[in-house]
């Protein structure tokens, strides 16, 4: 019997123009390794035609639309797909049975920018939800915004809060770890944090901050800050809250899985 494993997909930010050939070397991989469970942890649309952040002036030089961020979201998501697709027609044809794992996507703050868009402009509100990622259509469910998802003993979530202030704790993950008191894994933050407790008790609680599968920089980190980890992550021997810890570094991945 096969232990449970769960390949993490950490923010891709896809946007019009960015490089997106590392999905495809995902999905080949995860054709290969067929874990039984994927989570992507949210931020797939980057959706800088409605971010609070950029000026009226930088968008048009971004040349951006709601339309275009969808597209190049679906796009980028039809790429990791199509590995996996292609495998399982493989299979139809000689009457076995298609690689079906479990999908589970967390909404990240960049797809909740459309939500907040909505809430200003209430008349786009039929044109521009979050049906147009499509999400559902590539087999996904989608976890709302912040709400956390319970697989075999880790929480899943695009980051976790203070309950009582609503706000995001910060911090090392350890210290992540010491607030929430059990297994978790999250994206939001770019690079990768690490925390691990063994309790009195013979359980272990891992933390798992993973946060950029991209291969673009972003501008407003400047040259001194986009020299981050990039990669997916694979848990092997998932159950209650433990696992054993693989790293798939974007330059690995390209190189061997393209």
């Amino acid at each position: 019997m096969k232990l449970n494993e769960h390949l993490v997909i950490p923010d891709t930010q896809v946007k019009l123009g960015v490089y997106i050939d590392h999905l495809e070397a995902l999905g080949n991989y995860a054709v290969e390794k067929q874990p039984n469970t994927i989570i992507h942890l949210g931020d797939h649309f980057d959706m800088p035609s409605v971010s609070m952040y950029e000026s009226p002036t930088k968008k048009a030089e971004l040349q951006s639309s709601l339309e275009d961020d969808y597209e190049s979201g679906i796009c980028a998501m039809d790429l990791f797909f199509k590995p996996i697709e292609k495998y399982n027609k493989s299979r139809k044809r000689r009457g076995l049975k298609p690689y079906k794992p479990r999908l589970e996507f967390c909404l990240g703050n960049h797809e909740h920018r459309l939500e907040r868009y909505t809430d200003i402009n209430t008349h786009q509100r039929k044109s521009h939800n979050y049906g147009r990622f499509e999400l559902e259509k590539f087999g996904w469910n989608v976890n709302p915004f912040l709400k956390p998802i319970n697989i075999h003993g880790i929480q899943y979530a695009h980051y976790f809060y203070a309950p009582m202030t609503g706000r995001a704790i910060g911090g090392t993950c350890l210290n992540k770890l010491n607030k929430l008191k059990f297994s978790f894994t999250m994206g939001h933050q770019q690079g990768k944090d690490i925390a691990e407790q063994y309790l009195n008790n013979g359980k272990t609680i891992r933390g798992l901050v993973a946060g950029s599968f991209y291969q673009h920089d972003e501008e407003y980190k400047g040259y001194q800050a986009n020299d981050h980890w990039r990669g997916a992550i694979y848990k092997h021997e998932v159950n209650d809250g433990d696992y054993c810890l693989m790293e798939l570094s974007l330059n690995y991945l390209i190189r061997s899985w393209l």
